[in-house]
Order: structure tokens, then sequence, then C-alpha cells
């Protein structure tokens, strides 16, 4: 068995930034899940639908590993990535780091993964792996997921090889800090300040605060849209409240990401964002509960008002950004 040394193998509340927190904290820099997240520009939105899906789906997120990508730029950090066809080549790719003593980073589709709980197919998940044996392998994920977690080294390599909608071609990386580290502190406005201007300057209708304003047009139908009500609404609530992709996870996370900043520098237009993104996570709760309730009752009175709501929403959010961008 090999085990890289001195892990905190602790789960958070987003993959992506679990996996952040696992390899940072390796290095030596230990920041809150908000701030991971919020210093990676990672707040988004995106209503993605067609013909091929079987259910709209809902993304509060900048696309997946954009995050680690922002992250590691504003922090001068070495990101090391790798991506391979080869199955040979992917598993060299970990167990060499790992080897070393250097735990990696992995971007996966966690159907395949033999603990997961909910069996969705989601190629833009994120791990952090610190460990193997010949049978399996050591992982960090979520704490909704169970944190420290083991899963066959065959499940892993399914998962890593899945092809899809935002899966990557075994995509493995490292982060190492620079020798005179960037002061995060110092990276907090200009963070703000990108991730404002990319959600109030989206190029499609899509995304940005027009996005959220699309789906309370979209929501209100969903009962007709969905091929089985009792289960893809539930669904797609439970992971708009636990995995974000809707909105609710995420601007919880931003909340108090801002929340922390607030405690370091003195603006009124941050204390703005903060005050707005604490009514919005609240909103996107109950947008969550309601669409729940319509897939549960089979009664579209409650997407009606979840519609209202989006667009209560749009809103809010494009007040917030707009103030933050002024930062």
């Amino acid at each position: 068995m090999t085990i890289v040394k001195d892990i905190e193998a602790r789960g958070m509340e987003h993959c992506e930034t679990t996996a952040l927190g696992v390899l940072l904290r390796h290095e030596g820099l230990d920041l809150s899940e908000p701030m991971l997240f919020g210093l990676g520009s990672g707040l988004s939105f995106l209503y993605w639908d067609s013909k091929g899906m079987a259910f709209p789906f809902l993304g509060g997120r900048v696309k997946p590993f954009d995050l680690t990508t922002n992250l590691a730029a504003r922090l001068g950090l070495t990101l090391t990535a790798q991506e391979t066809a080869s199955p040979r080549k992917a598993w060299e790719n970990v167990a060499a780091p790992i080897d070393a003593g250097r735990p990696v980073g992995l971007q996966l589709d966690c159907y395949h993964l033999d603990y997961f709980r909910s069996k969705v197919h989601f190629g833009g998940h994120v791990v952090a792996m610190y460990g193997y044996d010949e049978h399996d392998v050591h992982l960090v994920d979520t704490d909704q997921q169970g944190g420290a977690v083991r899963t066959s080294r065959a499940s892993l390599a399914m998962a890593r090889a899945e092809r899809g909608p935002m899966t990557a071609r075994n995509r493995s990386f490292t982060i190492a800090l620079p020798a005179h580290p960037i002061s995060w502190q110092d990276q907090i406005i200009p963070a703000i300040r990108d991730c404002a201007a990319a959600f109030l300057t989206a190029p499609i209708a899509n995304l940005g605060h027009r996005g959220i304003e699309k789906a309370g047009k979209q929501v209100p139908g969903w009962l007709q849209r969905a091929d089985d009500p009792q289960q893809d609404l539930p669904q797609a609530a439970l992971l708009m409240e636990k995995g974000g992709t809707g909105g609710a996870l995420f601007r919880a996370l931003y909340r108090d990401f801002l929340d922390e900043c607030t405690q370091l520098i003195d603006n009124g237009n941050l204390r703005t964002g903060h005050r707005l993104y604490a009514e919005a996570a609240t909103l996107w709760t109950d947008v969550s509960t309601l669409i729940a309730k319509a897939g549960e009752s089979g009664d579209a009175g409650p997407l009606k008002q979840a519609g209202v709501l989006l667009h209560d929403l749009s809103r809010i959010e494009k007040e917030a950004m707009q103030a933050l961008r002024q930062l």
C-alpha cells in the first residue's frame, strides 16, 4: 500500500473545492472553502437543455476545472494537468506523484464510483487521490459522499475514462506553491471583479443573470418536460440544494466568501453584494423546495411560484454583481 503522508482527508461541500483544499493544505496553504471558491471566481449560472438531454441541467458555477485554473493563475500556483486516452498512461499519471509523496486531483464521472450514493452520470466531478494498493484507491470526496473514501481501481478507471458531457480524458493534476507565494488577500478584489464582469457580460442568454431569467421562463413547464416528474424534479431539486447545480449551494458559498471579505475589506459595494447574495441563497433554497414539491405532488402550481422567484433572483443577482464590479 502507498499512502501520501500528512493528508488531512477533510470533505467539504463542493467537490472541486474539496479536492483543492486537500492539495493546497498538503502544500501548506489552508484556506476556507468559501475563500477557495471566491478566489477561483467560481460563481456563474447556466441553463442548458437540448433534445438529446433527458432533463434540463442548471449549473451554478463555472465549468469544471475552470475554478482550479482560475485559482492557480490568481495565486501563482504551478498547476500541472495531464490528459490521455491510454488507460496505462492514465494510471501512471496518478501513481507517479503519489509515489513521490504528493496527492493528485482527478476529474471523472462519479456514476462509476463504488461509494457514490446517487447513481447519476456527471462527468465534471472532482476528487483528490492520496493512496492506493493492489485493489483499491484512497480518495477524498465531499462530506456528503463520506469524506475519506475508497473505490476499486477498476471502478476508478471506468469513471476516469467515461465520455460524455463535461468529461475529460483521464484528467489528473497536481499543484505546487511558488517559492515566494502571492498574497491571497491582495487577490480578493480582482477575483470578485472578474467574476462579476463574466456574470454580467455573458455572451449568450443561457448564462449569468440572463440564464436565471431564462430558467424562470422554462421551469413552470417542467412537468411536461420531464419523462418521470416524480423522479426528475426531486432529483433536480436535490442537486440544486446539495450538489449546487441550480444555485443554492454555490450562492451560499459565495455569500460566505463575501462575508469573509467584509471582515478584511471595508467597502460599501462589498457589503451590498454580501447582503444581496445572502438574500439570493435563501431564495434559491425556496426554489429547490418548490421544484421538489411539484414533482412529488404532480401540481404545476409550485413550479409557477418557482418561476416568479427565479425572475426575482435574476434581478437580485444582477444588482449584486453590478455593485461588486465597482470594487
